[in-house]
């Protein structure tokens, strides 16, 4: 029996696919969640053997959350399950240590069929996320370089956030761009400031050039 938790922001589709899961022999859902942080609140309470991670969620996004789930450890697998399947998306999704990623097309079998192979061990891709994989692969790798470390302890997504705001975009443009909830960019926002002493956005662009940031 697998044991399996769905998250996802819409009601209609929580109650779609739990209803689909509850007709799959071998499955049982152990609990739904509207957001990232409800997920991981039932993940720790609940023990499922997969989460099925919408990405495009309220408080906490879906590659957040998954990132957060697989520094606890091998328990839960995150499949990633959305509407999306850019490069963004996969990427970010397979990065934050996603086992699996399909989109909201697939059909009752290969979500069965998906989540019995991250049982096993082995990664599920749907076409169109492994095309993703194949054309980020296929890419050439960049020339290595003794790039400088960040300063003030920033972080590579920090400096990421802070290059964006320095190019003039908003948090809610940010979010967009980078496939995550406004209220994750808020928070990166909130520790760039608190890490180099910015009173504002205005502060935090000259910062951003005087460090070469805005240039990366």
């Amino acid at each position: 029996m697998i044991r399996v938790l769905l998250a996802d922001d819409q009601r209609v589709v929580r109650e779609g696919l739990g209803t689909l899961l509850g007709l799959l022999d071998g499955i049982e859902l152990v609990g739904t969640a509207a957001d990232g942080e409800e997920a991981l609140a039932l993940a720790a309470e609940h023990d499922p053997d997969i989460v099925l991670m919408d990405l495009r969620m309220p408080r906490l996004d879906g590659i957040e959350a998954i990132r957060r789930l697989n520094e606890r450890g091998d328990r839960p697998a995150a499949i990633a399950l959305t509407t999306y399947a850019d490069d963004a998306s996969v990427l970010g999704a397979l990065r934050a240590g996603a086992r699996g990623y399909l989109t909201k097309d697939a059909g009752a079998e290969e979500i069965r069929a998906a989540m019995e192979a991250v049982v096993r061990g082995d990664v599920a891709l749907d076409p169109a996320a492994q095309r993703q994989v194949v054309a980020a692969l296929s890419e050439p790798a960049p020339a290595p370089a003794g790039a400088p470390e960040l300063p003030d302890e920033l972080t590579p997504r920090e400096a990421e956030v802070l290059a964006l705001i320095a190019a003039g975009l908003t948090n809610s443009e940010i979010a967009e761009r980078l496939v995550v909830s406004a209220a994750t960019v808020k928070s990166h926002v909130n520790h760039i400031f608190a890490k180099i002493g910015a009173r504002d956005r205005a502060q935090a662009v000259v910062y951003a050039y005087a460090h070469g940031i805005a240039q990366r």
